[in-house]
C-alpha cells in the first residue's frame, strides 16, 4: 500500500486554465463560475468544477466594476461566502484530495494573487 501524502503546501497550486496541463498537476479543478472563453473541454482537462467555490454572480459583478478599489472588501466578502455548507463541503473534498496528491486550481483570471483563487488557496492551506 502506498503511503498517503500529507504535505499539502507543496501539493497545492494555482495556474491559468489556458496553459497546457503539466504532468504533475494531479487533480485539475476549475474554480471559475463561468466556463473559460474560447477553451474546449477536451483541451482544459478538468477533473472537477465545484461552482460552490466561486464568487456569487453579484459579488463577481460588483468586484469587476472596480477591482483596484474593491479588492480588500472583496476578499472579506468572498471569504464569508465560503462559510456556507455547500462551500465548506467542497473545500473538505479538496483537502481530502490533497492527501492523495497534487491539486491544481485552474482559473481564467490573469492576476491570480488579486483574485478569488488566492482566497481559496488560503482557505485550503488553513487547518480547520
Amino acid at each position: 500500500m502506498t503511503p498517503r501524502r500529507t504535505d499539502t503546501t507543496h501539493n497545492l497550486r494555482a495556474r491559468r486554465v489556458y496553459e497546457d496541463p503539466w504532468p504533475d498537476d494531479g487533480r485539475r479543478v476549475l474554480v471559475d463560475r463561468l466556463w473559460p472563453r474560447g477553451l474546449s473541454k477536451e483541451r482544459a482537462h478538468i477533473d472537477d468544477w465545484p461552482k460552490e467555490l466561486t464568487p456569487s454572480d453579484d459579488l463577481r459583478n460588483w468586484y469587476h466594476e472596480a477591482p483596484e478599489s474593491h479588492h480588500a472588501e472583496f476578499v472579506v466578502k468572498f471569504d464569508a461566502e465560503l462559510d456556507n455548507p455547500a462551500a465548506r463541503g467542497a473545500l473538505q473534498k479538496l483537502r481530502e484530495a490533497l492527501r492523495d496528491g497534487p491539486v491544481t486550481l485552474l482559473t481564467a483570471v490573469k492576476d491570480i494573487p488579486e483574485s478569488h483563487v488566492e482566497v481559496l488557496l488560503e482557505r485550503l492551506r488553513k487547518r480547520d
